[in-house]
């Protein structure tokens, strides 16, 4: 873990630069095991087994919004969500688990294989189509993972890390797999300060960003 202040707001960060530093990359659709109780290769739902969990009102709001705007044809669940809603209850903190016509169930907004569409996230398909960056179409959860902040109440402190089975809660006791753990993720072509650069800067900062490129330069 290296230390880094935010000459912008002061910030103190802790970051897992041995992360930041490898060559981890998302299996998703390429050898992923999912993160049920037994390896599913072939569902293709990577870490969509679940109801991605809100941040805030705010961005429940937008993901609300985005639903309807999404091409049917490009959004295998759109019916589903035009009668029951995105979410999985009224308190609109989490999106709601559907089950496909072969009884697995994983996020309303994950296309299956074999959908005409495309399989994979419908937000993030159209996020594509249109041109703009996945992260802002996207629930933040959703977009960070491997990454994952933690924040002191005052928010004067943070880490930056890599998702961990604990993350998961009383679910990561049973998944078979988790990506940042063993080696089966770490053979990308690249060190995810690259990989995922849009997504560590939006994270902590241009700034930050900046230094922990520096420091991984340095060793």
């Amino acid at each position: 873990m290296e230390e880094i202040t935010d000459p912008v707001d002061g910030t103190r960060w802790t970051i897992d630069v041995e992360f930041l530093a490898s060559n981890w990359r998302c299996r998703w659709g390429d050898g992923c095991l999912g993160i049920l109780d037994e390896p599913a290769e072939e569902l293709m739902q990577g870490c969509c087994s679940v109801g991605a969990e809100m941040l805030d009102v705010e961005e429940a709001m937008l993901t609300a919004a985005l639903a309807p705007t999404l091409d049917p044809e490009k959004f295998q669940f759109h019916a589903e969500a035009a009668d029951g809603g995105v979410f999985s209850d009224g308190t609109r903190t989490n999106t709601r688990v559907v089950t496909d016509a072969e009884g697995h169930g994983a996020c309303i907004f994950l296309n299956r294989p074999g959908f005409s569409g495309g399989a994979g996230c419908a937000l993030h398909l159209a996020a594509v189509e249109a041109d703009e960056a996945p992260m802002d179409w996207k629930p933040e959860v959703c977009w960070q993972l491997p990454l994952r902040i933690d924040r002191s109440d005052d928010r004067t402190e943070a880490t930056l890390r890599r998702w961990s089975r604990s993350d998961w809660g009383s679910d990561g006791a049973t998944m078979h797999w988790c990506c940042t753990e063993g080696e089966l993720a770490y053979d990308g072509d690249e060190p995810v300060i690259d990989s995922l650069s849009e997504e560590i800067e939006a994270l902590v900062g241009h700034e930050v960003a900046v230094e922990i490129r520096n420091r991984i330069l340095r060793q």
